[in-house]
């Protein structure tokens, strides 16, 4: 470990000093610590994790570049992160050329086909994900026509998954219009996951086959998107082996269209999942850490910045999943509906300074049909509304009172299905309240308040909360936040809190916190992972140069 450790400082000091040679090179630095003092891994009691990252771009001239990525997680990893993360090595290495219409890139490949319904490579520090390709990817744009072709091995912690992925993208501008904006569409994918499964025979193809078709349009005030997709049969993962017997087709449809105007915005989203994951190594399927997931299936329900809204968060159920005769799923279906309204200053409704509204509305199901335990096997109805996942409803008022106060007002109802989403007993049904207030100082100094509460007769009961936040400055400030679940006296009212301080100055952060952690989802995009309950000091470094 020392020796990695030393390799990392080294590597820093060597693009330090390159960088200040050229003006070619920029990159940044990340790194993440905590000293943790009680959690519920008893690996990590009295024990400082750091995870860290050094991103350099390097551009050789107007035709090539390079990205390379160091990380380093010594002297141990952060929690619930993926046991691959350790010591120190070369997570991201990609060379890339172009000239006129062509690309090529070779090594680490970060892409997205569509909205990701087929295929999405991407890097998100704080979920642990970068699930990038090792290969090559080559493109041809122009302004009528564009064509991708990518295809390797998908990156895992720190080696690289069983199976491999190829994927080709096309799109087509159908209508372009010269007078007024309009803009029309059509895009074609395939992508191709092969593993041939070590020491066993299965009766369905090494090769699984995702097609997809979709249509874009998009005017001045209206957009439209519409994809569907097709996927080849493939064996069900039951209780961590695949079934030879248990072998279904996947598919997926998904519709968004919205309508903006001058203060008014409308969007709807309806998504339809069936046997949708796609992992480069098959076995992955129910992994925590999305390491292997080839394809982007987040949930689709509002993303919420308060602590008390993020218990009993919604994860997208794409899977099949059959545990017992009464709990049998194969997808998801539902939707989501968002409405913004701005109410105009000086007006009976917006007062003097005026005011924004948003309403947002998510209900997710699995799909209805007729469900066989055993032998294994179902057959779906397709826009058939099975037991309820999920349903979350939200107002959202914005209102400034004057230069110097203004707050925000939310409300949520939602209903969590215990049973179906994480396969537990209990269903929970609950209310929250934010009321989130700032008050402008002068001299660039603010502070803000936040009051919440979450009110529920199921589950672990009622919770109250409550942060502090002062600016000094525009680069300085401080906090304190808490929540208590003061109705659960099983656990005799536990209660969370954090309290620390950042600083920013031109392109770097740092900050410390001390506090205790609930465990629970942490959700970023829709995506989320499992964090442990802990106790302890948080320190990070974030800079770009």
């Amino acid at each position: 470990m020392l020796k990695s450790g030393i390799i990392f400082l080294f590597a820093l000091f060597l693009f330090s000093f390159s960088y200040s040679q050229s003006n070619r090179i920029y990159g940044s630095y990340e790194s993440n610590a905590v000293y943790y003092q009680e959690n519920e891994d008893e690996d990590y009691k009295n024990k400082l994790g750091s995870n860290n990252y050094l991103n350099i771009k390097y551009l050789f001239n107007s035709n090539w570049n390079i990205e390379v990525q160091v990380e380093s997680y010594l002297p141990k990893r952060l929690q619930s992160y993926s046991e691959s993360f350790e010591n120190t090595h070369l997570s991201t290495l990609i060379i890339n050329y172009s000239k006129n219409n062509f690309n090529m890139s070779v090594g680490s490949i970060y892409d997205q086909f569509g909205s990701g319904l087929v295929l999405r490579t991407w890097e998100d520090r704080q979920l642990g994900v970068n699930n990038s390709i090792w290969g090559f990817r080559t493109s041809f744009n122009s302004e009528s026509f564009n064509l991708k072709l990518l295809g390797g091995w998908q990156k895992k912690g720190v080696g690289i998954s069983s199976g491999k992925v190829v994927g080709i993208d096309s799109n087509v501008t159908l209508l372009n219009s010269d007078t007024e904006y309009q803009n029309l569409i059509l895009g074609l994918s395939y992508v191709g996951r092969f593993e041939m499964p070590h020491y066993v025979s299965y009766d369905f193809n090494d090769l699984t086959n995702l097609f997809s078709a979709r249509l874009d349009y998009f005017s001045d005030n209206f957009y439209l998107e519409y994809e569907q997709v097709f996927k080849s049969k493939d064996g069900i993962i039951q209780f961590g082996s695949i079934s030879n017997e248990f072998v279904k087709k996947g598919s997926a449809h998904s519709l968004n269209f919205g309508i903006t105007n001058s203060g008014f915005g409308l969007d709807m989203t309806f998504r339809r999942l069936e046997n949708m994951p796609l992992f480069s190594d098959r076995f992955e399927q129910g992994e925590i850490y999305n390491e292997s997931n080839v394809n982007y299936l987040p949930a689709l329900t509002k993303q919420h910045d308060y602590q008390l809204a993020n218990i009993n968060v919604y994860e997208s159920q794409p899977n099949v999943s059959f545990p017992d005769p009464e709990l049998m799923k194969s997808g998801e279906i539902g939707y989501q509906f968002d409405l913004y309204y701005d109410l105009k200053e000086d007006s009976s409704l917006g007062g003097k300074y005026g005011s924004k509204v948003s309403l947002n509305f998510s209900s997710w199901y699995n799909l209805k049909g007729q469900y066989n335990y055993y032998p294994s096997d179902y057959n779906t109805d397709f826009l058939g509304f099975g037991e309820k996942y999920f349903s979350e409803q939200s107002i959202e008022i914005r209102k400034k009172w004057s230069t110097k106060f203004d707050n925000i007002f939310l409300f949520i109802n939602k209903y969590y299905n215990k049973r179906f989403v994480e396969e537990k007993s209990g269903e929970i049904d609950s209310q929250i309240l934010v009321i989130d207030n700032t008050l402008k100082l002068n001299n660039k100094k603010s502070i803000r308040l936040e009051i919440q509460h979450l009110s529920t007769k199921d589950d672990k009961k009622n919770w109250y909360g409550y942060g502090l936040e002062y600016n000094f400055n525009y680069n300085f400030s401080s906090y304190f936040n808490t929540i208590v679940n003061y109705q659960n006296t099983e656990e005799n009212k536990p209660n969370y809190y954090s309290f620390g301080a950042s600083y920013s100055k031109n392109a770097s952060r740092y900050s410390i916190s001390y506090g205790k952690q609930r465990g629970g989802l942490l959700c970023y995009g829709g995506i989320c992972r499992y964090v442990p309950e802990f106790k302890g000091i948080s320190f990070s470094i974030n800079t770009s140069f």
